[in-house]
This record gives structure tokens, sequence and C-alpha cells, in this order.
């Protein structure tokens, strides 16, 4: 446990400002940009002197009032009067001419990534880092925790040529075991460079966090990173039942426990029978009727089950969902099966939305094929067997 609350990249800028660097800043931040009171990162950045012109919303917006696969489209900040530049599904020369239509010099990202390499923060990280590689603008990053911890990652990488999106740009795995600050260290060093571009990057370090740390450890409030994702049990459980986003089950949208509940309208009683009887480590099954409000089977009450997770530290979401996905297609093969190519309103690109969201087309072609997908799973390993010292800030004893 964390002797001390953790202090995140934000608290360290605001007793420093200067560190930030830059004339002209514009904020990659959202409403997860907060300080410890609450208080949004943004006006506490300007009350401090910070010198900033602009910002820049990702996925759901700065002030994260509309659902998955939508951005706002406020032209200014009503508390700070700043401009907004919505960066959501911009990329390339268009995110270039935005990021040159800003002014701005310096990029400065806050946000609360869930450590998930399919939840999309990260990527609008990714994609201004590429911009600002290109036109010459300075990039830091104001580290948070990963809230699923930086001890291990699980599930499989990408396949960058052939399944590259919005969902997943790098070959990094499901449960990617990086904060934000490790993540760009890492785009940096191996990624960026491969396509010619060198950024000119810091990142502002939390103190006091571990990579073992539970995020409840930290002492830090849980903001919830975006409308599907009110807990940090839910966190956690998307890092694994997000894949069922690409198959004709409800993955809990539309209730007040999306991601932790699965069902469908021919689901019966069998599934939650099946998935008691496997124990698997760290979670707990229930029988649950569901009644979504909007997404998957709005208006209908559907079948399924609840995911209760009793132990995060042996949780592992990856290999839970690939059990649950193999009860599934076995117990109900005439009715259970991947949304066709297109089908997913958060994910515009074209392609099955589950080998995005896998990271290759061998998930769903091994269920297809009445294989195990829980063979699939490379299982975990340690964060520091996979990342060198080039990209981990958090592991050696000489981090606060």
């Amino acid at each position: 446990m964390t002797a001390q609350r953790t202090r995140t990249g934000v608290e360290v800028a605001l007793a420093n400002p200067g560190i930030l660097g830059g004339t002209r800043i514009g904020l990659l931040t959202n409403f997860t940009g907060t300080t410890p009171d609450l208080g949004r990162s943004v006006d506490a950045l300007v009350a401090a002197g910070a010198p900033v012109t602009a910002l820049f919303g990702p996925e759901h917006g700065l002030n994260g009032s509309v659902q998955a696969g939508q951005t706002e489209v406020n032209a200014r900040d009503a508390s700070t009067g700043l401009p907004i530049f919505e960066t959501y599904l911009s990329n390339g020369t268009e995110l270039d001419e935005l990021v040159a239509a800003s002014g701005v010099d310096t990029i400065v990202f806050d946000m609360q990534d869930l450590g998930v390499r399919f939840y999309t923060y990260i990527w609008s990280m990714y994609d201004c880092m590429q911009t600002a590689g290109r036109t010459g603008v300075r990039f830091v990053v104001l580290d948070r925790p990963n809230p699923l911890g930086g001890a291990v990652v699980s599930g499989p990488g990408l396949d960058v040529a052939g399944h590259a999106s919005f969902v997943g740009r790098s070959d990094i795995h499901v449960r990617h075991g990086l904060t934000a600050g490790e993540l760009a260290r890492l785009f940096n060093s191996r990624e960026l460079p491969a396509q010619g571009l060198r950024v000119d990057l810091d990142v502002v370090r939390m103190s006091s966090w571990e990579a073992a740390t539970d995020f409840d450890d930290t002492q830090l409030p849980w903001v919830a990173p975006s409308p599907n994702m009110p807990t940090l049990d839910t966190a956690f459980a998307f890092c694994g039942t997000g894949l069922f986003e690409g198959t004709n089950l409800s993955e809990g949208r539309g209730t007040t426990r999306p991601f932790e509940l699965i069902g469908a309208p021919y689901i019966d009683g069998r599934l939650a029978r099946r998935l008691r009887e496997t124990e698997t480590a760290g979670v707990m099954f229930r029988e649950i009727w569901f009644t979504p409000t909007f997404h998957k089977y709005a208006g209908q009450t559907v079948r399924g089950v609840q995911l209760h997770v009793t132990d995060r530290a042996v949780f592992d979401p990856v290999a839970t969902a690939l059990i649950m996905l193999d009860a599934v297609a076995d117990l109900y093969p005439d009715q259970f099966g991947f949304l066709p190519p297109g089908e997913r309103v958060d994910a515009p690109e074209r392609g099955h939305a589950v080998d995005r969201l896998w990271g290759s087309a061998g998930l769903r072609e091994a269920v297809q094929a009445g294989r195990s997908a829980l063979a699939l799973h490379p299982g975990t390993r340690a964060v520091n067997a996979v990342y060198g010292d080039d990209v981990l800030l958090y592991r050696r004893p000489s981090a606060a």
C-alpha cells in the first residue's frame, strides 16, 4: 500500500508551472483532467499562470456529455473562454491543420487512461504526438496512475498491418500495464521513429505511485473516465468484456453496470450455471435479468450473468472473458454470433469489430471453427519483462 497519497503530474506542474515550457499551450484534456479536490486541471493551470491558450477534446468531448463514438461541438469552454478544438477521429493532415490553426507551440496531455488497449484516450495522445512530430510542436504528458496497476500485461498484441484502428494503433497488449507517460515514451522510442518522426517529449512524473499499487491505495478519487465506466471494478471487467462489443450479446451498455452485465434474449439459466462451475480466479458470477435503455436490445429484457470482481490482484479480465465466450459459443451455437463488418457505433473503420478489439482475426476464426477461445490467451507477463528502461518510469527503487 502506498503510504502517502499519490501526487499526479498535474499537481507537480501546478507547484512549478514553468516545467511545462512553451508560450502557447494547448491542453489535450477532458473531464478526467482533475486535481485531487476534483477541480478541473485547466482552471488550476490557468490560475497558476500557465499560458494555456487552447483546449483539445477527445472522444466523449471535453465535458464527457456524449456517448461512445461521439464528441461535443462546443466552440469555447464556458469557464475559461478558451477555444476548443475537437480531435476525435481527426488525424494526419487534418489534425496537423487543426493544431496549426490553434497557434500552440506545446501540447500538454492530461487525461485518465484506463490501462486497456482499446480505450481511445491513448490513441488521441498518439495521433497528437504524430502531429507534434510532423509540425515541431513540443509534447508534455502530465502522468496519472494506471487504474489496472502496472505489474502485469495480459492478452495479445495487435496486428498493426491488418487491424490498426482508433481502438489500437500500436502493437501493445490488451492490458498494457503502462501509464500514459510510459506509453508516450514507448511511442516516441519505438513507434514514431519508424515513421520518421521524433517528438520533443517530456513526462511530468507522479510521486508516490508504485506499479503494484491498487488504485484505491493512491488515495485519489475515482472519476469515471467515460459515461459507461462508473466504477473501478467496471474498468477491470471492461479489459475483458469489452470484447463482447463485437458480438451479438449486450455488454451492459444502457444499464447502471456496463461491462459487468452480459446477456442476450437467447441466454437461459445454463450460462450462469456453467460459469459458476468454472471457479474462475478473482471473480464470481450470478444470473441476472436486465433491460438496456439504449444500445443493443434497448427496451428488451434479456437474461445473462453479472461479474462480481472479488480479488483484483488475481483477476485476469482477458482470461475471464474468453471463458465466458467459450461457454456462450458452446451452449448457444445457433444463436451466438459476431457482429458483421462495420457494425459498431464507436469504431467507424471497416472490418469485424471483434478483430480490431482482439488485435487480429484469430479469436473470431477460432470460435467460428469450434475451437477454444481460452487456448489463444497468451497469459500474463510481468511488465518489467516486456518493456525496457527507456519506457518504464516507476519500477526502479529510485522512483519515489
